[in-house]
């Protein structure tokens, strides 16, 4: 996993932008689309990828570097008398290239960007339910391209029906130093992790309808299957429930019926049940079934401080919750 990262978030496109500094193609057409292919490129790669590994802002470097290639390229004498279009096979090869790059980031980056349009479902604002740190987004918005969340919109698999409710759900890591989410790339402790104790309080006014807090935290990329919520406080707001997931061992210390208001403490964020690493899962659903799965409920979106969150977007933790 981490070798595909690597392979696809840096040495892609490294290459690439290396192709455009060093290699740029001999024609005005040939020129064109290439820098504008490899910028689509960035761009959807930018907008689609968990840049929690190797690091949020890299994207910003790779678009600050193409810029620096381009304004050179057009600024010195090169781009002057070049030829409409190639006249050997490999200008056009590279122009067939930077034309499938191009579509393919116009393509994918228009998908990620429909993402952050509202899904056709009741909305439910929140208050910001993290406390003091800085978090990102590691799914979130409304296509399954930048929230895998959404899979459990298909109903035909029969595995998904048990969590419907979580199909709009949003996930945070933690940004610690230099933007890191974690010091090392997959450190066994969870302790290692930017967000694993941090601080959650109630995001809405209401009464606790589950509440668990007893389950282990384990080393990633260790995981529960069975307990999928793991650690958890279930809230009732009103009509809907927003689900908290994943918080860490003997933080959670509520019980079914429990009043709370907006910024009461619910424990802290940490690693059990179905989580790979220490990570926030925060998603809103109508009341389940009696007897059912308690997150097979209607999924419902999220808007937290007012913003619908995609993958990608930052967020800043708020005071300390209420004692």
């Amino acid at each position: 996993m981490i070798a595909l990262v690597l392979l696809v978030q840096v040495a892609l496109p490294l290459l690439l932008l290396a192709w455009l500094a060093l290699f740029p193609a001999g024609t005005l057409v040939g020129w064109l689309t290439q820098a504008l292919g490899i910028a689509a490129f960035l761009f959807a790669l930018a907008r689609i990828a968990q840049w929690a590994l190797p690091v949020w802002w890299l994207p910003w470097v790779y678009g600050g570097l193409w810029l620096a290639a381009v304004s050179l390229q057009l600024l010195g004498e090169r781009m002057r008398g070049l030829p409409p279009l190639p006249e050997t096979s490999l200008g056009w090869s590279g122009l067939v290239l930077s034309v499938v790059l191009l579509g393919v980031g116009v393509w994918y980056g228009a998908r990620a960007l429909a993402g952050r349009s509202l899904p056709p479902v009741d909305v439910v604002d929140i208050a910001n339910p993290l406390g003091p740190g800085r978090y990102l987004v590691g799914h979130g918005g409304s296509t399954a391209l930048v929230n895998g969340h959404m899979r459990t919109l298909d109903t035909r698999i029969e595995r998904f029906r048990p969590w419907l409710g979580q199909s709009y759900a949003v996930d945070f890591y933690g940004l610690g130093p230099w933007g890191l989410r974690a010091r090392g790339w997959l450190p066994a402790d969870p302790a290692a992790y930017a967000i694993f104790g941090a601080e959650l309080r109630a995001p809405c006014a209401g009464n606790v309808v589950s509440a668990e807090g007893g389950l282990p935290d384990f080393e990633p990329p260790k995981e529960d299957p069975v307990n999928r919520l793991g650690n958890h406080v279930i809230l009732r707001c009103g009509t809907a429930e927003i689900v908290v997931a994943h918080m860490r061992q003997g933080s959670v210390s509520l019980a079914q019926g429990d009043a709370l208001a907006i910024g009461d403490r619910l424990g802290e964020v940490g690693n059990s049940g179905a989580s790979t690493e220490p990570h926030l899962h925060i998603h809103a659903q109508r009341p389940a079934n009696e007897g059912a799965s308690p997150i097979s409920g209607k999924p419902l979106a999220l808007r937290i401080e007012g913003r619908f969150l995609v993958r990608g977007d930052r967020l800043q933790g708020g005071a300390p919750a209420l004692p």
